[in-house]
């Protein structure tokens, strides 16, 4: 079993970022990188992966799809929205984070965040930090956001965080962003997101490690 076909199985198996997954068509315009961010802060709970899915996509059906229209709903919708996600543990302070967020991204950026990309002129540290101003956003939060935006965003990739490198050791794979995406880039031209999305499936899942152990 090589690493280049460890990589091929894994992609074709497991090879969908969490946006896609969440229903956003990510692209660089102000709608869709605010769904991204809502969907980061989501799943950087303590939650699993597919509730927090389930929660943005019914946020989103509820109209929730930009910072004006998540703070023109009450409280009580954006719980109600979350519930029916089945993100119930932490609905009440997510949704008034959630608002909070909104109301943050309006005044320090216009709703936009390709403003904070360009105030962090390709520096992950700054732009980090600048995510993790939005309420309930951590560090694991704004990695998550990092992650997935990185093939709008070219300039912070090739980005694996600690999850996705974890995935890539329990698949016997190098620890290196650099040869992980080279090795990606030979099986599939889809871009280093839909890489770091799998590994991160596989450091969440054992199944998908035994899965393309057996398929490799």
């Amino acid at each position: 079993m090589t690493a280049r076909r460890t990589v091929e199985v894994l992609l074709s198996r497991y090879g969908t970022t969490y946006a896609a997954e969440a229903g956003i068509r990510l692209r660089n315009t102000p709608q869709p990188l605010y769904q991204l961010l809502v969907l980061s802060d989501l799943l950087s709970a303590r939650i699993r992966a597919s509730v927090a899915v389930s929660a943005a996509r019914a946020l989103f059906t509820h109209g929730m799809r930009s910072p004006d229209r998540m703070i023109g709903t009450t409280w009580q919708q954006r719980v109600d929205a979350l519930g029916e996600g089945g993100y119930r543990r932490y609905d009440e302070r997510t949704a008034t984070q959630l608002g909070d967020g909104a109301e943050l991204l309006l005044v320090e950026y216009g709703g936009d965040l390709r403003r904070l990309r360009k105030e962090a002129d390709g520096n992950l540290d700054i732009l980090r930090s600048g995510l993790r101003r939005t309420p309930g956003m951590g560090p694991a939060g704004a990695d998550i956001f990092v992650r997935e935006v990185q093939d709008v965003w070219p300039e912070a990739a090739p980005f694996l965080d600690g999850k996705a490198l974890q995935g890539a050791e329990k698949l016997g794979l190098p620890d290196s962003p650099a040869k992980l995406a080279r090795l990606a880039e030979q099986a599939d031209d889809r871009g280093p997101a839909v890489l770091a999305a799998a590994l991160v499936r596989a450091a969440l899942d054992k199944h998908v490690v035994d899965d393309v152990g057996a398929r490799a």
